[in-house]
């Protein structure tokens, strides 16, 4: 009789990680607010950027709120979704960063950014790691997807830092003045 609910669960898994199920859908990370405001800024990178980074931090607000709610029912399934939320908003980010990259914009006031908010979110997941009053079989339900985006946040901080790098270095080799003159000898 305990190995029952073993089973159901193992058929669940089984159920959603089939080629076609509910869970192979790709759901959209953003509300029609959002996705209205990130068209507004298009052309911007700078504010783009600011944008996912709210956007990130918000999906983390609303977990951390959700988690100190005692009236939270499941909350190891409503952990895993708000950790999945987070982690598609910010692959969002991150995708964004690769195609400004790519274009060779200067988005150096946005890395910053998103590095103070790549160390924020980090903090905040580490919290979540390491929180003292979770309940073994609650973790259960949700330690992978956390480690996953401690560890998209950890490797996503230092390719962010990588191309703030290369993005000075390409802003200083633009301000260097020619050592030509003005006027031809």
């Amino acid at each position: 009789m305990s190995r029952l609910p073993l089973r159901l669960l193992s058929l669940l898994l089984v159920t959603l990680l089939m080629p076609g199920g509910q869970a192979q859908r790709r759901r959209e990370p953003l509300t029609e607010a959002e996705i209205d405001q990130l068209r507004d800024q298009a052309q911007e990178p700078n504010l783009r950027l600011k944008l996912y980074i709210k956007f990130a931090r918000e999906r983390l607000d609303a977990l951390d709120k959700m988690r100190s709610d005692p009236k939270t029912t499941d909350r190891g399934g409503q952990t895993h979704e708000g950790l999945q939320n987070f982690l598609d908003v910010y692959d969002e980010l991150n995708q964004n960063i690769d195609t400004y990259e790519d274009r060779k914009a200067d988005f150096r006031k946005a890395l910053n950014s998103v590095i103070e908010a790549d160390i924020e979110f980090q903090a905040k997941l580490r919290a979540l790691q390491s929180s003292s009053n979770t309940n073994p079989a609650e973790i259960k339900v949700y330690e992978f997807l956390l480690q996953t985006a401690l560890d998209t946040v950890d490797s996503s901080l230092k390719d962010h830092r990588e191309v703030l790098a290369e993005q000075e270095q390409e802003a200083k080799h633009k301000k260097k003045p020619s050592n030509k003159s003005a006027y031809p000898e």
